[in-house]
């Protein structure tokens, strides 16, 4: 049997600005729209005004008579302590994608209803979660994760846990199997948002509930008012026609905060962009993932954007690291002029649970160890801090600096005691030029210390077309005071250098 869950956020547009700021939740607070234009009616020439009206109104705001499409002058008359805040598309579209992962952090399946609703199928999470109040439990925590206060109604059909979602009294409603018809029947029929022009005509026939509209005869609806009275009835029943459509995350996530006045110190800057983080990072640790690289985008005064990619050296979600990254990073690499938006989008991936190798040294923290990279980075620069990877070539020294990783497991499964002994060089560089007596061209003597034992040559040349070109020998040695050292000629310049000893 299909069992869905509605999550439900009322007044969203309201919802996502007191998801930036908190502490508005509590006071009355309206969501205006400045590109409202109506027509002034005591100008001249039918000049327009430019007049702000509500578009959205907050739970404490609605208890003061105030409701959407009210200007702000009407509006302040019915609550003196209004506070008001300018409708972003950024702040909204944030919040609509961490409404939708804190749903997929429950259910595989879940489905876009629109701003402030997600559809989640249930089937099977009682054996993971429990029963259906569990699951309800569950997806109100992880919806409060991330700033949002939902609430939540299950039942057999989209339609019908919508419907508990919207007139339930608590956090959690639940509409038992068979009970949908009876639960929706005192339901007002303006809860299914129809067109206006079949809403009308139902209100002229008297039907002001879903009982009474789901009393009429199916036949009749479909001779006088075609496939949308059809499709009313449906809903009015609970019963859902449309497809599932399942929602797939994007590959990045977003977080963006406009700014009211321009920014031209790092300082301040910083407090938005650590602001900007927590939404991300609470949204990343709702759904157990990490974030493995940064994108900031700062909108510029000048009408430009200044973009920086901030990478990480280890994946993480915590704030505090990455703050001091993007902090760094910005200090190397300034805007070039005042800030007035600040959006930062991360890439999130999953991290495998494992143990580390019983013989290894315990690995520092990632957080202070992404601390030291980034400090490290901004002394000596980007460029010349990373892991050291060998190159494919003749020249025993030549290696490329790649972004720095912790090590695998893999590169420390000889180190243990059952691997047996191995040797390391420990190469000196600059290598130390010596002195060094041969015979037959074999090494007898390094610095007047005998050779008891050597091994080699071993030749090899290259890049004979450019100045840079090299050739040399290499021998391991045992001198006589036990040391086991590599020493080596370079056969164009006729000199001795030692390479490096072996631990």
């Amino acid at each position: 049997m299909s069992r869905f869950a509605c999550v439900l956020v009322e007044h969203f547009d309201a919802a996502a600005i007191e998801r930036c700021e908190p502490a508005l939740r509590e006071r009355p607070l309206v969501i205006l729209n400045p590109r409202a234009d109506r027509p002034n009616v005591g100008g001249e020439g039918g000049q327009t005004a430019r007049i702000m009206t509500t578009i959205e109104a907050n739970t404490a705001a609605r208890e003061q008579g105030v409701r959407p499409g009210m200007s702000e002058t009407e509006a302040r008359a019915r609550c003196p302590m209004l506070l008001t805040r300018p409708w972003v598309e950024e702040y909204v579209a944030s919040a609509r994608h961490a409404l939708l992962e804190a749903a997929l952090a429950v259910s595989p399946r879940i489905e876009d209803g629109g701003a402030g609703l997600a559809y989640v199928d249930t089937v099977g999470l009682e054996r993971l979660i429990g029963d259906p109040a569990a699951i309800g439990r569950r997806l109100v925590h992880q919806v409060r994760a991330i700033g949002l206060i939902p609430r939540v109604g299950l039942a057999a059909s989209r339609t019908a846990a919508r419907m508990a979602a919207v007139n339930g009294s608590g956090a959690v409603t639940i509409i038992p199997p068979g009970r949908e018809r009876a639960a929706l029947a005192k339901v007002s029929i303006t809860t299914l948002d129809l067109a206006p022009d079949l809403a009308a005509t139902l209100g002229r026939w008297g039907v002001g509930t879903l009982g009474e509209l789901a009393a009429l005869s199916r036949e009749g609806l479909a001779a006088r008012l075609g496939p949308p009275g059809l499709r009313a009835h449906d809903l009015a029943l609970g019963l859902d026609r449309d497809p599932f459509r399942p929602w797939t995350p994007p590959p990045f996530w977003e977080e963006a905060q406009g700014l009211e006045w321009e920014i031209d110190s790092l300082g301040v800057l910083a407090g938005v962009l650590e602001t900007v983080l927590e939404r991300l990072c609470r949204r990343l640790a709702a759904v157990s993932l990490v974030a493995d690289s940064l994108e900031i985008r700062l909108g510029l005064a000048s009408g430009g954007h200044h973009a920086r990619d901030v990478s990480l050296a280890y994946p993480m979600s915590e704030v505090k690291p990455m703050l001091t990254l993007a902090v760094l990073d910005l200090e190397a690499h300034p805007p070039p002029a005042a800030v007035t938006r600040v959006a930062i989008s991360a890439h999130p991936i999953r991290t495998p649970a494992g143990q580390g190798g019983l013989w290894q040294p315990p690995a520092p923290a990632p957080r202070n160890l992404v601390t030291v990279l980034a400090r490290l980075a901004a002394l000596v620069g980007a460029d010349n801090l990373g892991s050291p990877v060998l190159v494919d070539s003749h020249r025993s020294d030549a290696f490329t600096m790649l972004a720095f990783s912790p090590p695998s497991d893999h590169a420390a499964r000889g180190d243990s005691p059952q691997a047996g002994q191995r040797l390391a060089l420990r190469r000196m560089r600059p290598a130390r030029r010596v002195e060094v007596e041969t015979v037959d061209e074999r090494p007898v003597r390094v610095e007047a210390r005998l050779v008891i034992a050597s091994a080699g040559p071993w030749r090899a040349s290259g890049e004979w077309w450019d100045r840079e070109a090299w050739a040399r020998d290499e021998w391991d040695v045992v001198l006589g005071d036990g040391a086991l050292c590599r020493v080596a000629r370079d056969r164009l310049a006729g000199h001795w250098y030692l390479d490096g000893f072996y631990d």
